[in-house]
């Protein structure tokens, strides 16, 4: 897992389609997008998740689903993304199969420990910075944070909370392997312009650090 992940939240969206913000996103290249659905019920959980099969199964970029291992499955997506109250990792990756990808939060430290024995396809470091998003999390990670995690894990690390492009790049030294937003693209004026932005970012840091 590594580049722009993209999470949705309807209300960020400001009235615009979902759809839309998706198809500039993966215009833009935005390398994944988890589709977040908290309040909605199945039925129309179920058909935005159709929806945004349509436009990423033909760019070849993954879906994940968040916390719904049935509507994943239903579906037919690339993956699930669980939560520590959410179904356990075990039972998720019996029902998705092992070719799926199960990404998983951690919030604590002990999350963190707990994780490294399982074969996880990635962690999602939640929150790195606090943010109106995702109210439901512990205290924020921040940069050490995510700086022990990387030096302990052996996972790939997937940050999120309170990201941007103002950001992004000392998220991405401090070891993230991919940036997860969600008002960073959601709210913006203009979708695929802030997806560019991060995606050349994202590359431009890589190859400091590779060089």
């Amino acid at each position: 897992m590594k580049g722009i992940y993209l999470v949705t939240d309807q209300k960020a969206c400001r009235e615009k389609p979902l759809e839309s913000i998706v198809s500039d996103a993966v215009r833009a290249g935005v390398s994944c997008v988890q589709l977040r659905e908290k309040q909605a019920c199945t039925r129309l959980f179920l058909k935005t998740a159709q929806k945004l099969m349509s436009i990423l199964e033909p760019a070849k970029i993954p879906l994940i689903i968040n916390d719904r291992v049935d509507i994943a499955l239903a579906v037919k997506a690339a993956g699930v993304h669980i939560g520590q109250s959410d179904m356990p990792y075990l039972h998720a990756r019996r029902l998705m199969g092992p070719a799926a990808i199960i990404g998983l939060s951690v919030e604590t430290w002990k999350d963190v420990e707990n994780a490294q024995a399982l074969d996880v396809d990635y962690l999602g470091v939640s929150p790195v910075f606090s943010t109106p998003t995702k109210t439901d999390t512990k205290t924020p990670w921040g940069l050490e944070g995510l700086e022990k995690i990387r030096d302990y894990s052996c996972h790939p690390l997937v940050a999120i909370g309170g990201l941007d492009a103002s950001n992004a790049r000392k998220i991405i030294k401090a070891g993230a392997d991919a940036i997860a937003v969600v008002s960073a693209i959601c709210s913006a004026k203009d979708a695929f312009d802030a997806t560019v932005q991060l995606v050349r970012l994202f590359e431009k840091t890589q190859q400091e650090k590779r060089s």
